[in-house]
């Protein structure tokens, strides 16, 4: 869609209209094309909300943030939907998208749902620190409990129910694989942040993150926004109790991780 097919209405007293810089593309060349002012303060186009708020959707988070760069780190102020909808001028086919993909990330977050490797029932795992799960479809058709693990989609063997440990010979965890095996970085603008896993699970929900390397040592998880310090694994609130945004942690940098943190849900 072409800028022109993007532009604000001058008389839509609805939104905040200016003839600025878009703080998401300053390098636009759009002068005199007006501008949208979001919550937060910061100047976009119509085009470059959309843009942003795409990556920010296929990179699996649906709970848009403001992208602005300030001082060397993000913005990051919550926009909701109905301000990126309205303010990134949504076509019909790019609400469906998003309300699509929304809709999919949400339900992800607050269920653990798979799909029974026997019967393809899509099942729920209620406890999430039990890898021992029950296909209740199954059991009823077979007339005996059919369990199987969560973790390698086989049938159960070891002791049941409520363990972390299944017995089948190839079962693997392969994102504390992923963890226990990632290459290390360093954040260029942390002093003394060398040697750092490249890949960390969020101390409080489990998903697994990525530094840009870019801005501070603190990244914020997208599943649970919890922000956290990628060197010391500390939420940030903590970290900076003995440390700063661009200086080492005190307690230095943390191993690589031997678990997954399971998320509480409240």
């Amino acid at each position: 869609m072409s800028v022109a097919e993007k532009s604000f209405d001058p008389l839509d007293r609805t939104l905040t209209l200016v003839d600025a810089k878009d703080d998401l593309d300053p390098f636009s060349c759009e002068d005199g094309v007006l501008k949208a002012q979001l919550s937060c303060g910061h100047v976009v186009s119509a085009e470059s909300l959309t843009d942003s708020c795409r990556v920010q959707l296929d990179e699996g988070n649906y709970k848009f943030k403001c992208t602005v760069f300030v001082d060397g780190r993000l913005c990051n102020q919550p926009l909701p939907y109905r301000e990126v909808r309205r303010l990134a001028d949504l076509t019909v086919e790019e609400m469906q998208y998003f309300e699509e993909n929304i809709s999919r990330l949400a339900a992800a977050d607050y269920t653990d749902v798979q799909t029974c490797p026997k019967c393809r029932t899509n099942i729920e795992r209620m406890d999430l620190s039990d890898l021992c799960v029950e296909c209740s479809v199954c059991s009823a058709d077979q007339g005996e409990s059919y369990l199987f693990c969560w973790q390698c989609l086989k049938p159960w063997t070891g002791p049941a129910p409520r363990s972390d440990r299944c017995a089948n010979s190839d079962c693997r965890n392969y994102e504390l694989q992923l963890l226990q095996t990632c290459t290390v970085t360093d954040l260029p603008q942390v002093s003394g942040a060398d040697a750092v896993p490249s890949i960390r699970a969020c101390p409080t929900c489990g998903q697994r993150v990525e530094h840009d390397k870019t801005g501070c040592k603190n990244v914020i998880c997208p599943r649970c926004q919890k922000e956290f310090c990628f060197v010391c694994l500390k939420l940030t609130p903590v970290c900076l109790q003995t440390s700063s945004y661009f200086i080492p942690c005190s307690a230095g940098v943390a191993p690589r991780q031997t678990s997954i943190p399971v998320w509480r849900r409240t």
